[in-house]
């Protein structure tokens, strides 16, 4: 058994284990990262950059089915293998092999490969060989799919976001399950690339948006392009020449279908559970839902700290860099801690219409005095790309008329929730962003009209 003594240890080498390993390496040598599975990031490998790159082929897709409308008829064939063999190619060429270029950079001392368990305080069991004594200990092991076990029986159809990408060419039909953002953003690709591709929800939401009437307009638009069923219950599920799903919705209608294969999209669990962190001595139950203080990512009373998708509490790449730098500072100073320092909340979901929430929720911000400017994603720019769907929210201090947050749902959204982001960052009021040059015919027109329609209420 190979023992080793270091000052910090990470667990975990995705984006959040990274930006943690950049602080601390650069002030101690004293240190290890331990990855569990290839290098290459979540988002690298099975999220963000493979998923835009089905995207982007779907949308190809799409303009040629929908070309017409601009007077150009157009006519063209999906070939599946050659769609998922450019994504794996552009995928480990450009971002993995990005990602695998720096980890190499990183000395071999530093690197350990295995799954850690706590076994003590201040020490790991990687694998059955080494073991680990750290002071300090960052846990950024990432997260998992969740498959529920009523899809035993069709596993061998089942896909998750971690193995879609791998499949050698399209399924002719799948069961998307879930409305989250994994779920909406591959089902309405693979619907674009001519997979007979059906929706099943559970609690009736759909996407991130909060206000009431923006989830009904993402259910109302996706539907026009997407067969949903937003409410109800995976009954059971049986392999005969397929996967069949039967699915009882909210109004007592069952539902029963066959499909290729069945894309499980309802969520990620945290890695954290494979830790033994009871070993550790850590108390499970302190914050409420979290066992770590949210604030400053530490387990209170314990050197052992927490980032990423682990936390599953903002499960986006940026936010996942910061809480990395952010774990390692407090275990830099530890035990002085401060709170986290956290950047406007931005969430985007790149479907088509694209949603975005920037800064604070509607549901975030019920309890507070309130002005909401609101149009429909209808500026003369829209009408010119023929993509009027969607609505977009903003909400304002009543008072002072700061920015406070938006929700949004159209074509090109993300632009827009970038410009709001800025403004939110800035503390700006709408008076102040609408000082600012907005050029005709452009989308930022909607922006300015909105913000014209909620000064216009206070």
């Amino acid at each position: 058994m190979k023992t080793i003594d270091v000052e910090y240890a990470i667990i975990g080498a995705g984006t959040a284990g990274l930006g943690a390993y950049s602080k601390i390496s650069r002030k101690t040598d004293s240190l290890v990262m331990i990855q569990d599975g290839p290098y290459g990031t979540t988002c690298a490998r099975v999220g963000c950059m493979p998923s835009k790159l089905l995207i982007t082929a779907a949308e190809y897709a799409h303009h040629i089915d929908s070309s017409e409308f601009f007077g150009v008829k157009s006519q063209g064939t999906v070939e599946g293998s050659k769609v998922l063999e450019r994504l794996r190619r552009e995928r480990d060429h450009r971002f993995v092999g990005r990602n695998l270029q720096y980890v190499d950079k990183i000395p071999a001392h530093h690197k350990i490969e295995g799954r850690a368990r706590f076994i003590a305080p201040g020490h790991l069991l990687v694998g059955e060989e080494i073991e680990v004594k750290a002071k300090k200990i960052i846990l950024a092991c990432g997260s998992r799919p969740e498959v529920r076990e009523v899809f035993e029986p069709v596993m061998s159809r089942v896909l998750t976001s971690d193995t879609i990408f791998e499949i050698t060419d399209l399924p002719r039909s799948v069961a998307v399950i879930g409305l989250g953002v994994i779920a909406l953003e591959l089902g309405q690709a693979l619907h674009r690339l001519g997979v007979d591709t059906t929706l099943y929800g559970r609690s009736g939401r759909i996407g991130g948006l909060t206000h009431p009437d923006m989830q009904q307009e993402t259910l109302e638009t996706l539907s026009k392009e997407l067969e949903i069923y937003p409410s109800g219950t995976v009954e059971k599920t049986w392999e005969d020449d397929g996967a069949w799903i039967q699915y009882q919705r909210s109004n007592g209608e069952q539902v029963t279908k066959v499909f290729d294969r069945v894309l499980v999209a309802t969520g990620r669990v945290s890695n954290v559970d494979r830790l033994d962190l009871q070993a550790a001595g850590v108390d499970c139950a302190r914050y409420g839902d979290f066992s770590f203080d949210p604030k400053t990512l530490a387990y209170p009373g314990h050197p052992i700290f927490i980032a990423g998708d682990a936390t599953d509490v903002l499960p986006v790449w940026h936010e996942a860099f910061d809480e990395g730098r952010i774990a390692a500072d407090n275990a830099l100073n530890y035990p002085k801690t401060v709170d986290a320092k956290r950047r406007t909340p931005l969430m985007i979901y790149f479907t088509d219409p694209q949603m975005a929430i920037v800064g604070k929720t509607y549901r975030e911000l019920q309890n507070q005095e309130i002005v909401v400017g609101e149009l429909p994603f209808s500026s003369p720019r829209h009408i010119v790309w023929n993509k009027v769907d969607g609505r977009i929210q903003v909400y304002l201090d009543a008072s002072t008329g700061r920015i406070l947050g938006a929700e949004l749902l159209g074509y090109q959204a993300e632009h827009l929730a970038h410009i709001l982001a800025l403004a939110i960052t800035h503390q700006m009021t709408a008076e102040q962003v609408l000082e600012m040059p907005i050029y005709h015919p452009s989308a930022e027109e909607l922006l300015r009209d909105v913000l014209v329609d909620a000064q216009r209420k206070r």
